[in-house]
């Protein structure tokens, strides 16, 4: 065989790989790229891109709904009313769907796994990278905690499973995702794929449900309209009287929103394990626009017409932390309306989007973690990946943050507590991460035009840059300083509340000041920014990748799709 160089950490020609077919050897000279030598490719080995096209556009469009948008959209109806739901939701899917352009055009140019971390390193300060990738690995770990806790609290729905221990439902959900993390990105892809596939069917047939009821087309025969919307009224007042009361309730849906959005960015985190990343990453992202238009708008604008936001039994079921579908406003409206074969159907989408979302939270945790590894800010040892390329040391890890899922196990209503603490803790290390990914994108913004690279010629060119990164994270820092506002309310306050609210930023500063003072790191000036470290190996891969030609209307429907 012809000797083939490969790309080493600089870009520059290194040994060649005698005796390894020529997949192999850019495989491996991909690894030596990302992770620093072909030594360090050679002894810990590398991901495998073994996400496929329709993985990552189901991941896209319903990786990590989970129990935001069928449970937690509940109590922010009955605080602030059904318009202040749609404008929050709408609102922050705006900045939501600005910053994962950013995130597009970043993953795009350079598909590396776990690639947020060394975005903010490359293109600002390897002490940005070091904190958003330890408070992303931190979040993620939590929020699988969170997704257990709301899917064990869902389990006691039916009523079989009431007298069960619900440390017996945490441990099999916990083994289960494990599981499919563990062996190969792959089977992570179609579990996903088919519990996206679940979710989309779901939410669009209760869209379609909500709208025949609304109308009309219910067992009562009841014209909905609008008429929640009047009585008891749009937007309801929140901790004060009058239009300042309504403008606090409009404001609370927003951390609501947040952390039902939390997540989206997964798409990008999976990019370093996308098979034609260069040709799917774009497609994903721009379908995270109807993600955002048919999911969570019309869902939460669903609701508000579904279900008042005083019912009587959606209060008293948050009141009393009723486990599952006894929480969901789509459930109470459905029952409202005289339909009754739903409720037991919909839990157990609900209790498969809580097990997805924390399933996904494991994947994207342990690839933080590997990103991490890969700055040289975390061991080396987190590098080691199995002959499947699944960094499993990594996924190990990361699994043992679950355990703390069983402090729910802790008295009565301790499951439903448990996931409003880690519910409020992940939402605010989120934002922390969405502020991050447009602070390295303003950084990779100055990069490309002091190093000369004209953006037309991008892959993947965001629109109305850099405004659109300015105004993401103008809104997403205004929610992290005043997400707590309730608590500073005159009878309102409870310091584990306040602590709940605000812990993260001092773990987010502490992450990033102690590794500048401890490496006296310094921000990367825009000439001098890291564009191309990889950048060659990766390029050089995509010629691997075989176009597809629909050989007729169901495979260009399919290839439309996927």
């Amino acid at each position: 065989m012809a000797e083939k160089n490969v790309v080493d950490a600089e870009d520059g020609p290194a040994a060649p790989y005698d005796g390894i077919d020529e997949r192999k050897q850019d495989k491996l000279a991909e690894g030596a790229a990302i992770l620093g030598g072909e030594e360090a490719a050679k002894e810990y080995g590398y991901v495998s891109r073994g996400l496929k096209s329709r993985h990552i556009q189901f991941i896209a469009l319903g990786g990590t709904i989970g129990t935001g948008l069928f449970l937690g959209i509940g109590s922010a109806l009955t605080r602030a009313g059904p318009l202040s739901v749609l404008l929050g939701y709408t609102f922050t899917g705006v900045a939501i769907f600005a910053m994962m352009q950013c995130l597009g055009e970043m993953a795009t140019w350079l598909p590396l796994p776990g690639s947020i971390p060394q975005f903010c390193a490359r293109y600002v300060d390897d002490a940005l990278g070091f904190a958003v990738g330890w408070n992303n690995w931190y979040a993620n770990s939590i929020t699988i905690c969170a997704e257990i806790s709301a899917a064990s609290v869902v389990i006691g729905y039916w009523e079989g499973a009431q007298g069960v221990n619900v440390a017996v439902w945490i441990t099999i959900i916990l083994i289960a995702i494990i599981f499919l993390n563990i062996f190969a990105v792959a089977i992570y892809g179609e579990a996903e794929f088919v519990f996206a596939s679940v979710k989309i069917v779901t939410i669009v047939g209760l869209l379609i449900m909500a709208f025949i009821v609304d109308v009309g087309g219910n067992p009562r025969g009841v014209r909905y309209g609008f008429a929640f919307w009047k009585d008891p009224g749009a937007m309801l007042e929140y901790d004060a009287p009058g239009d300042l009361g309504r403008f606090l309730g409009l404001f609370s849906t927003l951390v609501n929103a947040a952390f039902s959005y939390g997540g989206v960015e997964l798409v990008a985190v999976a990019a370093g394990e996308a098979e034609n990343p260069r040709k799917n990453i774009p497609k994903a992202v721009r379908r995270v626009f109807w993600r955002i238009l048919f999911f969570y708008v019309l869902g939460s604008l669903a609701i508000g017409v579904l279900v008042s936001s005083t019912d009587d039994h959606l209060l008293s079921a948050q009141e009393s932390g009723a486990p599952g579908a006894a929480q969901s406003p789509w459930v109470i409206g459905i029952q409202n309306a005289g339909i009754t074969v739903l409720p037991s159907i919909i839990n157990a989408v609900i209790l498969t989007s809580a097990s997805s979302s924390g399933n996904a939270f494991l994947y994207t945790g342990s690839r933080y973690l590997y990103a991490l590894a890969q700055n040289r800010q975390a061991p080396r040892f987190f590098l080691t990946c199995s002959e499947r390329g699944v960094p499993w040391i990594a996924v190990l890890s990361t699994a043992v943050i679950g355990l703390l899922t069983y402090l729910s196990v802790q008295g009565e209503g301790g499951a439903a507590e448990a996931f409003e603490w880690f519910q409020n803790i992940t939402t605010i290390a989120g934002l922390f991460t969405w502020c991050s990914i447009c602070i390295a994108y303003l950084g990779f913004y100055k990069a490309l035009k002091a190093q000369g690279i004209d953006r037309d010629t991008l892959i993947f060119k965001s629109p109305f840059q850099p405004y659109t990164a300015w105004f993401a994270l103008t809104y997403f820092a205004i929610i992290i300083i005043f997400n707590g506002f309730h608590v500073f309310i005159q009878g309102n306050w409870k310091t584990s509340s306040f602590i709940a609210a605000y812990i993260g930023i001092p773990i987010y500063f502490f992450l990033f000041f102690s590794w500048k003072l401890i490496k006296k790191t310094k921000w990367k000036s825009p000439a001098e920014a890291d564009l191309f470290t990889g950048k060659a190996a990766l390029d050089a891969e995509d010629a691997h990748w075989p176009e597809q030609i629909p050989r007729n209307a169901l495979e260009k429907f399919w290839f439309w799709l996927a």
